[in-house]
């Protein structure tokens, strides 16, 4: 049996089951209870997938994540997981909140577990540069490019933020729309969050284009924020398109139209970022960016374990991203349909 088995069976999602196995704060009771007794039912040996969730980290992988409610880290450390399962190294998992600064973290549990290095999912750049100085250890950020850095001993794997992110935008201006709202990671402390932005600002700008400051607003990277982001937006005169920096804010963003009386794409355009598989089967099914978790994960992992096993120098890749068309997105409904507010 595998977590897509656990999925299947209790219902909850691949992410939920991972945060159970990780010991996730952020799991209801309820969910927590349910997948636990299906773990023991059904015989579901851990070893297989989420062997290396125990607290050993003497010669093992130390990974810390991002955000308590990211879709994507969900799924990019349960492959982190299956790829360390093959090798020597049990792997740990710890979390951050979005605001807080995962060098530190690692910085203090480095120290008092002494593992032999340290993966990131997420986390912005300039905390990189102003602390992992203090950590000897080879580490490798995923999503986050730190190639800028010149940290000898930091590695990164991530998606061109402002490349995928002006295709998204760009595809948007080509079905004709002009007023395109943002709803945007909180680029104070997230490096593709600001990324994305300077994606966004390089496809509007081409075309003379503005973002009105009421067009752009800053969430968390989770389902109620995108709803209540999408809220605010909806102030006329409203946007004809929406772009979501992540797939999650845009599942938020989609039902806070519908509750507003707004038809996505009919009334509003949405597209999301990520590529998770649940937008292929949400209704409708999202536009999106989709990042290659595999990969990410994949060369991570690799890139991590030749510093450790090989003694090579960081080094530094960039992957492909992938605009998926589907039907969230259409070209604009006439001005004095689609501005109009709904009850």
């Amino acid at each position: 049996m595998t977590i897509k088995d656990l999925a299947r069976e209790t219902g909850y999602s691949v992410g939920t089951i991972s945060r159970v196995l990780n010991n996730h704060p952020n799991v209801s009771d309820k969910a927590r209870a349910e997948v636990l007794e299906a773990v023991e039912r059904y015989g579901f040996e851990r070893n297989k997938n989420a062997k290396n969730l125990k607290q050993v980290y003497g010669d093992g992988i130390l990974a810390v994540v991002t955000g308590t409610s990211n879709e994507l880290f969900a799924r990019m450390i349960e492959r982190v997981q299956q790829t360390l399962s093959s090798t020597r190294y049990p792997l740990t998992v710890d979390y951050v909140d979005e605001n807080e600064d995962p060098v530190l973290k690692a910085l203090h549990l480095s120290r008092e577990k002494k593992p032999q290095g340290i993966i990131f999912l997420g986390g912005d750049a300039r905390m990189y540069e102003k602390s992992y100085g203090q950590i000897p250890l080879p580490g490798v950020v995923l999503t986050t490019d730190v190639s800028g850095l010149k940290l000898p001993n930091l590695s990164s794997v991530a998606t061109d933020d402002v490349a995928a992110a002006e295709c998204a935008v760009e595809h948007l201006i080509a079905l004709g729309h002009r007023s395109i709202g943002v709803i945007s990671g909180d680029r104070s402390c997230s490096g593709p969050s600001r990324s994305r932005m300077a994606g966004c600002m390089r496809a509007l700008e081409r075309h003379g284009l503005t973002l009105p400051e009421a067009h752009c607003v800053t969430a968390r990277y989770a389902l109620d924020d995108g709803h209540a982001a999408a809220l605010r937006l909806l102030e006329p005169p409203a946007p004809t398109a929406i772009f979501a920096m992540s797939d999650v804010m845009a599942f938020g963003a989609i039902r806070a139209l519908r509750d507003r009386g707004f038809r996505v794409p009919e009334d509003i355009s949405v597209v999301g970022f990520d590529g998770l598989e649940m937008s292929g089967y949400y209704v409708p099914k999202l536009t999106t960016i989709r990042q290659s978790v595999q990969s990410i994960a994949d060369r991570g992992v690799q890139l991590l374990l030749d510093q450790i096993e090989k003694h090579l120098p960081a080094q530094h890749e960039i992957t492909d991203f992938t605009l998926c068309e589907r039907e969230s997105v259409a070209s604009p409904r006439a001005e004095s349909s689609i501005h109009k507010q709904k009850e």
